[in-house]
């Protein structure tokens, strides 16, 4: 709940940072730990005018039931869509990869297994036998412009 709050109220740049901070409200933890908790929180990096990269929460930190995008989520790092060899190369805007790439992980989607994120890259592995069509489907539900 603190770190939810931390990241909530302040635009925090990295994760010593955050430590930092942590600190200060009396927790101690390992880089190793706080690493941990930003991934069971759904947190990720999104770009800042004033700070370049800050720390955001994408949803509600658990595995969300039903296909629903995290409400507020910033979608619009998305430029493009290719598949090949039956996998899905998306394109996005740097920064964005790790906090889009949750989002669709967080639908539970049966038509897609899972994504690995880069800066500006997400592979999307689709389960077998689902079409291109029905991935792009899938994914609209997080990134409109697919739609």
């Amino acid at each position: 709940m603190t770190i939810r709050n931390i990241l909530g109220k302040d635009r925090i740049t990295s994760q010593e940072e955050l430590m930092n901070r942590l600190k200060n409200e009396g927790f101690l933890m390992t880089q190793a730990t706080l690493s941990r908790d930003l991934k069971y929180l759904g947190a990720g990096k999104m770009p800042d005018n004033e700070k370049g990269y800050i720390y955001i929460i994408s949803g509600n930190g658990q595995t969300d039931q039903g296909r629903q995008a995290p409400a507020g989520f910033p979608v619009n790092g998305y430029l493009s869509l290719e598949f090949a060899n039956h996998m899905g190369v998306m394109k996005v805007l740097p920064g964005f990869a790790s906090s889009i790439a949750s989002a669709i992980d967080k639908i539970n989607s049966r038509e897609i297994l899972g994504t690995v994120a880069g800066d500006d890259t997400i592979l999307i592995i689709p389960r077998d036998g689902i079409s291109y069509e029905e991935v792009r489907n899938v994914l609209a539900e997080v990134i409109p412009e697919l739609k």
